[in-house]
């Protein structure tokens, strides 16, 4: 358990947590939200006991083992597989003790080291620690290549893969998505859903919050509130919970007015004085309830360019890829205003590949590229960041892109992206990832292009710029086409997405459900391929082979049938689980519902909607364990064929 009593926080002269009170039990998963610099990390440096408290009381059961994704890595020359390994320190720890239990024949010491190795799972450890780099992206020659040879991002995530090697009871992941697509977004949340112990979960990507946690802690005015529920229950009761708050100050506002109204009227006739002092006195000892509101910084916008070229740019018969490798071929693409194109796809498929080519960062090696008369192309990628001048402001930026400016007008302008007063002065150097990207999405707003090109722009930015971003892009009217591993940032602002897989671009026609399933189905059939490649082996020109194990390919494909089909039918339950759920909750976002003569009508709707998540809940979790039993029966017979 993890219990906080009275507990305040002050970091410099900023105070984080005043007398906050918060009781998580074993086994919660738990999302923590709220304004960058609210204190979530320090949450964390508290629990791993790198920050004590400076009043009040943190509790946490002694026994717990805790498992925490590190946020820097250094450069290593051990193997990636090594460094994952390294999660587990009971496993290296026993390694070395058997290691120099057997160099000194101390044979009966060995056989208990044996059986303990055993008991925590040890002989399958490298196999384990090679599932957690493959679900995160890496490939199989990835495995044994030192920790230096990888960039930033994929140091991340063997920090990540590290920490989920780790036997733990309370796992702390901050940002993990930061750095992952979106194949290995969703390997992570199954990953995370299947997790036994109590997991604490900071993020700004609202479907992964979403669909791993079962609860939600708001840090809020240096208090921390606990709501039963996902990231989507947690916005509408909130925003009940504010509706409410509004009526009561409005209430509370109204009597303020009469009883001091009364006090004018009354407080100077003598037969009315005492009822004008007991007024008075009431006024004082009134606890005064704050207005609701939401404060946001953010207000920004895309204009676009005024003249616009039909197409904007076009590709005919294009091979896209290095100069020693080709990834895409005979691409063909025209891209108009207003298109809104999602690039899917699996890991080095060759998406960041095409948008690169896009930009011209990347020659074609073939084909042909057009750009029109009036193109203007604003490029956000990672590498964007690293661009910006460390030893400059946010001003300067600005200004040497648009020196026709004023410096009202650059304040302005900058304000939008939430850099207020002095900040427009202060080095860049000294920014946080969030505030980087802020200011470089400012720069290509500034420049009024007439395309987007964005590979991952979410990372760094908590959810009220993603939700000012969604919405700058929704306004857009030039066109888009957008990587990303943040699914309600694709739903908002897509219309139609593009498969970028084998060599080849082609229209995907479905949604990101579609496309989860797809994934699924790609994995399946790559280990049925490895495997029938493994079974083929020295009998590759034995023809009775060959017919014989097509027979026993179809025979395991007929038993799978029954399972595939249950499958379908549970996926249906969550499809239309989730479309009812998407209408209830449009529902309660409508604010005539919270008005006191819809209360009957509110307290229905939220019964439905804890109907239909459950009824959702079940669909899944019964999804879950026919996808295990499905992938179970597969490695069985599998193993039966090779046999």
């Amino acid at each position: 358990m993890i219990k906080l009593s009275a507990l305040s926080l002050q970091r410099g002269k900023q105070l984080l947590l005043d007398k906050a009170d918060l009781t998580l039990n074993p086994g919660y998963k738990v999302g923590i939200i709220g304004a960058n610099g609210a204190g979530k990390s320090s949450l964390f440096k508290l629990l791993m006991g790198e920050l004590h408290p400076d009043s009040g009381e943190l509790n946490i059961t002694p026994s717990w083992r805790i498992s925490h994704m590190a946020q820097e890595v250094h450069a290593s020359e051990r193997t990636a597989l090594d460094y994952v390994l390294d999660g587990d320190s009971e496993f290296r720890r026993l390694e070395r003790e058997m290691v120099a239990a057997e160099a000194e024949e101390r044979h009966v010491e060995l056989g208990e080291l044996h059986a303990r190795f055993d008991a925590i799972d040890g002989y399958r450890a490298r196999s384990r620690a090679g599932q957690l780099l493959d679900g995160l992206g890496f490939g199989a020659a990835d495995h044994l290549r030192a920790v230096q040879s990888f960039s930033g991002g994929w140091r991340i995530r063997l920090n990540l893969a590290q920490a989920l090697m780790c036997p733990s009871d309370l796992l702390l992941l901050d940002e993990p998505t930061n750095h992952l697509d979106l194949d290995a977004t969703l390997w992570l949340e199954q990953w995370l859903r299947q997790y036994q112990g109590t997991l604490l979960l900071i993020s700004h990507d609202r479907d992964f919050i979403d669909n791993v946690v079962d609860y939600v802690v708001h840090f809020d005015q240096c208090k921390t509130v606990l709501y039963k529920g996902n990231y989507t229950f947690f916005e509408q009761a909130r925003a009940e919970r504010l509706a409410q708050q509004q009526a009561m100050f409005e209430r509370q506002q109204a009597q303020i007015a009469h009883m001091e109204d009364f006090i004018r009227r009354f407080k100077a006739k003598a037969t009315k004085a005492t009822q004008a002092q007991s007024r008075i006195k009431a006024l004082e000892r009134m606890e005064r309830i704050a207005a609701a509101h939401v404060d946001t910084p953010f207000t920004f916008r895309f204009e676009a360019s005024d003249k616009l070229s039909h197409p904007l740019l076009a590709l005919t018969q294009a091979d896209l890829g290095y100069s020693d490798k080709s990834i895409i071929r005979n691409m063909k693409l025209s891209l108009q205003p207003g298109q809104r194109i999602g690039l899917l796809g699996p890991n080095g498929a060759g998406k960041s590949t095409l948008i690169k080519t896009l930009v011209g960062e990347l020659p074609l090696q073939g084909g042909e590229y057009q750009s029109g008369e009036h193109l203007r192309i604003g490029y956000f990628a990672q590498h964007t960041l690293e661009a910006l001048d460390m030893e400059a402001n946010p001003a300067l930026h600005l200004q040497r892109l648009k020196p026709e400016l004023s410096d009202q007008d650059v304040r302005n302008f900058l304000g939008s992206f939430g850099f207020q007063g002095d900040r427009v002065f202060e080095l860049v150097g000294v920014f946080s990832g969030g505030e980087k990207a802020r200011l470089a999405l400012a720069l290509i707003a500034c420049q009024k292009p007439n395309v987007l090109l964005m590979d991952e722009p979410t990372n760094h930015l908590d959810l009220e710029v993603r939700h000012a971003l969604t919405l700058a892009l929704q306004e857009f009217e030039g066109a888009l086409i957008l990587v990303s591993h943040d699914r309600a940032l694709l739903r908002s602002c897509v219309d139609t997405f593009l498969l970028v897989e084998g060599g080849k671009v082609e229209e995907f026609a479905g949604d990101l459900e579609d496309y989860q399933r797809w994934l699924a189905d790609r994995q399946a059939s790559q280990r049925v391929e490895l495997e029938a490649e493994s079974r083929s082996e020295g009998s590759s020109n034995n023809a009775a082979a060959r017919k014989e194990r097509k027979r026993q390919e179809a025979a395991i494909r007929q038993q799978l049938r029954p399972l595939k089909q249950k499958l379908e039918k549970h996926e249906k339950a969550m499809h239309d689980a989730q479309q009812k759920l998407d209408e209830l909750n449009a529902s309660l976002a409508d604010p005539a519902n919270y008005e006191e003569s819809s209360k009957n009508q509110l307290k229905i709707l939220l019964s439905e909607q804890a109907q239909v998540q459950t009824r959702l809940a079940t669909a899944e979790e019964a999804w879950l364990a026919l996808s295990e039993e499905l992938e179970q029966l597969e490695i069985q017979l599998s193993e039966a064929l090779n046999d």
